[in-house]
């Protein structure tokens, strides 16, 4: 699934939790009384506020991969989008990243902001490539071995 995808996916079930489920949720904290003191209540307005802002952070983030010019990606190296996975070299352990757009990193899923150090390092690489890059914990060094650019996934998929 690409990034637009996921975010279009993400913003639809936001959008059906702000104007269906959480009306619902309102009207029944709202209907327990005194909403000055209504626990119920104070958390349906906060989760609305949340929503609110998450669906125009996405909004936001598409309007700017609307823009952006995929065609000017690299095809055979890494680039915003591309997914691959590497070795370091030290520890002889697999990573995958995954190279997104600023406010979408998610370190746990090894996604990767374009503007982060690890992922600037990894910029313009190929399978085969040795990388040494400074990380908060020192220095590593990656060899890249899989490689599936924005290009690929777009006509075979994650």
């Amino acid at each position: 699934m690409t990034l637009k995808e996921r975010l279009e996916s993400e913003l639809k079930l936001l959008e059906r939790e702000l104007k269906i489920d959480l009306p619902k949720e309102i009207k029944k904290a709202a209907a327990m009384g005194d909403l000055r003191e209504n626990a119920e209540y104070q958390t349906a307005l906060e989760r609305q506020r949340f929503l609110q802002g998450r669906i125009g952070q996405i909004k936001q983030k598409l309007s700017e991969i609307s823009l952006m010019r995929f065609d000017q990606v690299s095809k055979t190296a890494i680039g915003l989008g591309s997914l691959f996975k590497v070795i370091d070299t030290e520890e002889d352990r697999e990573h995958q990243f995954e190279i997104v757009m600023d406010g979408m990193a998610d370190a746990t899923k090894g996604m990767i902001s374009i503007s982060s150090p690890l992922a600037r390092g990894f910029l313009n690489k190929k399978v085969g490539d040795e990388v040494s890059i400074t990380v908060p914990s020192g220095r590593k060094t990656y060899e890249i071995i899989e490689l599936k650019t924005v290009h690929e996934r777009q006509r075979t998929g994650p």
